[in-house]
């Protein structure tokens, strides 16, 4: 169905994976080629950055807008980079019927964002409305963040040698280490990107491109640690938020409280916080443990725990999520 009729056309790139399961549930799967996207509005990639090179602009010339979920364009200046809860406004220039690309953040970083950005956006609009000038509005100087991903992360594939992992190491047998060079089961590890020559792996600096990229500041100051655990579909993270002016833990809790796509956990009495397994399968990224960094002075700091599902915020509803902006 084209743009003319009652609903724009959807094409989804890379169905038989686990994101584009989480797109799809019962569709019938055609063979990919140039032809594929005539006729089509919208088209939903998730098969890897070498599909995405060589066909996202063969979908663009045809008139389709792209919203791309690997990392193939993530960081291209003329490619907007969108957490619809966080930066819509940086796709504002694409249009159905005229072709385009999005891309989809990494998934650690959605699920990061998506808990830090409203405390750095709440507090710097609190200022505003102040009257204090621009240069003592609060914000996010610097983000430490350590990241639990989950075998999602690295695919299907991964998800299953993670189940037969599990297997065999119960029953006493070696397991089997297709995906990862190293047992995954009832262990963790460094994230398995490459490692670059200043000692971060290709994961980790996703996450400190990405951030600088959608928050439009390239002098906020981000690390990060990406390990993989093994958990099957849900990533967690631990992050420390230093703000140029104090933001109280109790402010903070409102805050997170009204954010879109954001619940909080934080039960200290009964010790319930977020986990991986509570979030599987659901919309919403969880925000708990919110506490003031006791290492800093006064409200200047925050720790935070977050999970959010991989495969959905992370990925496909993110990607719907924008697809949906364009309608």
């Amino acid at each position: 169905m084209s743009l003319s009729e009652t609903a724009p056309s959807l094409a989804v790139v890379g169905v038989t994976g686990a994101v584009g399961q989480e797109f799809l549930s019962s569709y019938v799967v055609e063979e990919l080629t140039p032809e594929s996207f005539r006729g089509v509005d919208i088209a939903l990639f998730s098969a890897g950055g070498s599909i995405s090179k060589e066909f996202g602009p063969v979908a663009v010339e045809c008139g389709s807008v792209v919203v791309d979920n690997s990392s193939a364009f993530r960081m291209d200046e003329n490619v907007p980079l969108v957490i619809p809860e966080v930066n819509p406004e940086a796709m504002a220039g694409v249009k159905l019927g005229k072709g385009g690309l999005i891309a989809n953040p990494n998934c650690s970083t959605i699920i990061c964002l998506m808990a830090a950005t409203p405390l750095h956006r709440r507090a710097k609009m609190t200022k505003l409305l102040k009257g204090l000038p621009l240069s003592d509005l609060a914000k996010v100087l610097r983000m430490v963040v350590s990241t639990y991903q989950a075998a999602s992360g690295a695919g299907a594939a991964a998800m299953e040698e993670l189940e037969q992992q599990t297997r065999e190491v119960l029953e006493g047998k070696q397991p089997t280490c297709k995906i990862f060079s190293q047992q995954y089961a009832f262990n963790l590890f460094s994230h398995n990107a490459p490692v670059l020559s200043n000692g971060y792996n290709e994961e980790e600096m996703k996450l400190v491109k990405e951030t600088r990229k959608i928050w439009n500041d390239m002098n906020v100051k981000v690390t990060a640690t990406c390990i993989r655990v093994p958990v099957m579909r849900a990533h967690a993270e631990s992050i420390n938020l230093q703000f140029e002016t104090p933001l109280d833990e109790d402010t903070a809790r409102d805050i997170l409280r009204s954010a879109p796509g954001v619940v909080v956990i934080d039960d200290r009495n009964a010790n319930r916080f977020p986990t991986p397994l509570e979030v599987s399968n659901k919309d919403d990224v969880a925000v708990g443990r919110i506490r003031r960094d006791v290492s800093q002075d006064e409200n200047y700091g925050l720790d935070i725990f977050v999970c959010g599902d991989q495969i959905r915020k992370g990925a496909a509803l993110n990607a719907v999520q924008i697809a949906e902006m364009l309608l």
